[in-house]
């Protein structure tokens, strides 16, 4: 079969993979999109979204087979039986644990576009400015003044809601009306900014769900059932909202099943030409040529393809001649804050099921603010009326007991911390030769924990968020830690950082390898630190960034 050419391949369909195949196609190259896993067609294969809790075997939930089935998934909430099927199944996947690491992947076109919490926020210049400022890894080489523009652009077509708040350390973006906090969320917002003389600030999530009609989707219709996939397209996704905007260019081919191995690299142009696949259903390699290659595939695949790439020039892979590539591997911790009840709101309820939380922005190390740790942390959190499923302890059994829980319980609130994870060479993936998965490959392999700034930081998680509820008048609060493991936060990031020397980073100010100019890596393995907030939003800002400056420079000539 003859080698096919394009002017540009996109490995990964996932957030950034669908950017990259939207803003080259729209720009006029034929671009060839590969992803390793099954393609999953918009509202046609969403099996359970339109599903009651009943209609399923195990109303939703996990069986004794699925945890069975997936010794990683089932060590926290997101294994069930609504859409187990857009997660990799960890047989033909596996990868080794030095230190313990949950990876949670998605291995189909859209990849975790279907499954993320849709939580969007800007970087500050803050956060760009850190590491520089503070001597810690590799300064950024940019900052919020070079990003603002992107961010515009893809808040624009993504459809981000959110209110605006003119706080330096979260910038406002172009967003769509905000949801609403409910009545218990509106009075906690009032006291902490009151007792806090507004130093703190609860505001509702920032979220790429539709509040209005926007760009040919439906808005939200508050089912909260996001991740079984949005047969409206309210949530931005690669099938909702990207990947039609490159098919309606006919400048796409959207290739599924197609495990990229490596890059293909001429050691005197110095550039790649092409990448080797192995179809993931025949297992037959095939290769496919371009002038421009976008690294999409998620950040320990994007980075496990580097390294499997030009290992003749370069033992490591090629960007691996800084010595960071696999390197300073990031993530958010969570999983620390507090709860408590709220009285005196009885006679209130909720109307639908709002997909979306409310969010108090970082504090710490701010302004007069300092604390013995670096950086800081925001916290993710919702007040509701506990249902049906709450233990009522006077009401053990009987009819009086089935008649109380046809009635809402009290109001309860909680949160949990975001923790910023500072860049460190210690935290590594790297490629283990001696196992291999379901197709030859080396398997990854992750030697990655909390350093010490991380858990100097996680008291002050628990113990500020019991303080404001309890400044807010909440009842019974209880702060509570229930740890963390690496990965769990599913924030992965770093391993081929930008910065501003070949000698300490992989990739340049415009996300390109510096040994391959013609190579793209725009996913989370480019992050050079990881902020506090959720990092979606910036990867398709930066992945916009790039897709512009790639095509003008293929236009002079110089790609």
């Amino acid at each position: 079969m003859p080698t096919q050419t394009y002017d540009a391949i996109v490995v990964g369909s996932g957030i950034s993979g669908g950017w990259a195949a939207k803003e080259l196609t729209e720009k006029g190259l034929k671009v060839l999109l590969l992803e390793r896993g099954r393609n999953i067609e918009h509202i046609k294969d969403y099996p359970s979204a339109l599903k009651a809790p009943w209609e399923l075997p195990h109303r939703g939930k996990s069986s004794l087979a699925l945890r069975e089935a997936h010794p990683v998934l089932r060590r926290d909430y997101i294994l069930n039986e609504s859409n187990v099927n857009y997660w990799a199944d960890e047989t033909t996947c596996p990868y080794r644990e030095d230190k313990p690491f949950d990876w949670f992947r998605g291995y189909h076109v859209g990849g975790r576009s279907l499954l993320w919490g849709r939580q969007s926020y800007r970087w500050s210049d803050l956060d760009f400015a850190a590491n520089g400022e503070e001597g810690i890894a590799v300064d950024w080489p940019l900052r919020y003044a070079e990003m603002a523009p992107w961010y515009d652009h893809v808040e624009r077509y993504a459809g981000i809601s959110g209110s605006l708040e003119g706080l330096p350390q979260l910038p406002d973006g172009q967003f769509l009306p905000p949801m609403e906090l409910n009545c218990v969320e509106q009075e906690v917002a009032q006291r902490i900014k009151s007792h806090y003389a507004d130093q703190r600030r609860l505001i509702i999530g920032r979220v790429a769900n539709l509040t209005v009609p926007h760009a040919d989707r439906v808005n939200c219709q508050y089912r909260d059932k996001c991740w079984q996939g949005c047969p409206f397209g309210a949530y931005f996704s690669t099938q909702s909202s990207t990947l039609p905007a490159a098919v309606k260019t006919g400048n796409l081919t959207l290739r599924p099943f197609s495990i990229v191995t490596k890059l293909l690299y001429d050691r005197d142009a110095r550039q790649a030409t092409g990448v080797e696949i192995i179809d993931a259903e025949t297992k037959q390699v095939r290769e496919f040529k371009a002038r421009i290659i976008f690294l999409c595939a998620s950040t320990f695949h994007s980075t496990s393809i580097l390294m499997n790439s030009a290992t003749e020039t370069w033992p490591g892979g090629l960007g691996s001649s800084s010595g960071e590539l696999g390197h300073n591997v990031m993530d958010h911790h969570f999983r620390a804050g507090a709860s408590g009840t709220m009285e005196g709101f009885d006679d209130k309820y909720v109307f639908g099921r709002r997909p979306n939380g409310f969010y108090i922005p970082r504090f710490q190390n701010l302004l007069k603010d300092r604390r013995d740790y670096r950086r800081g942390f925001g916290y993710q959190g919702s007040a509701g009326r506990l249902g049906w499923e709450r233990e009522i302890a006077e009401l053990g059994i009987g009819a009086e007991l089935k008649a109380a829980l046809t009635e809402p319980g009290p109001w309860k609130i909680g949160m949990t911390g975001f923790g910023e994870i500072l860049p460190d060479h210690a935290n590594r993936m790297y490629l283990d030769r001696s196992n291999h998965d379901a197709w030859g490959l080396p398997i990854l392999a992750f030697d990655c924990e909390l350093k010490a700034n991380e858990r100097q930081m996680r008291p002050d998680m628990v113990n500020e968020a019991a303080e404001m509820l309890s400044a807010a008048g909440a009842k019974n609060v209880e702060g509570r830690d229930s740890g963390y493991t690496f990965g769990r936060g599913i924030h992965e990031m770093g391993t081929a950082r930008m910065g501003r020397d070949p000698k300490t980073s992989v990739l340049n100010a415009h996300n390109q390898v510096w040994e391959a100019k013609n190579v793209f890596v725009t996913d989370g393995a480019c992050m050079t630190s990881a902020a506090c907030v959720n990092p979606s939003l910036t990867y398709m800002a930066l992945t916009a960034r790039a897709a512009s400056f790639a095509t003008d420079e293929m236009k002079k000539g110089n790609l």
